[in-house]
């Protein structure tokens, strides 16, 4: 029998479309040196979207506008979806790529 972990989950399909896409993505550790979270950051047109994926069950993905002086923790944004990451990025690859959401 062929174990499900020897293919890639659809989590791992839609990330590596954003990074076809051109998001680049960072790997925060926490004070013992476990992974906190995924970060992936895109900038283009007036935009910067942002994605942190926590876990499976927990992800957060903003687009707020390029002039947004802290990313992680915007005070201004135009679309934001928290939840299941598949769901999350889904909606986060089907946001038009030439103007703000």
């Amino acid at each position: 029998m062929t174990s499900s972990t020897e293919y890639p989950s659809r989590t791992t399909f839609q990330l590596r479309e954003l990074v076809a896409r051109g998001f680049q993505f960072l790997h925060p550790r926490d004070a013992r040196g476990e992974l906190a979270a995924v970060v992936g950051v895109r900038a283009h047109h007036a935009v910067i979207d942002v994605v942190r994926l926590h876990d499976e069950d927990d992800a957060v993905a903003m687009r707020m506008p390029a002039d947004e002086v802290n990313v992680l923790s915007p005070s201004r944004f135009s679309w934001r979806r928290r939840g299941p990451a598949t769901s999350v990025l889904e909606e986060l690859l089907e946001l038009p790529d030439d103007r703000i959401a």
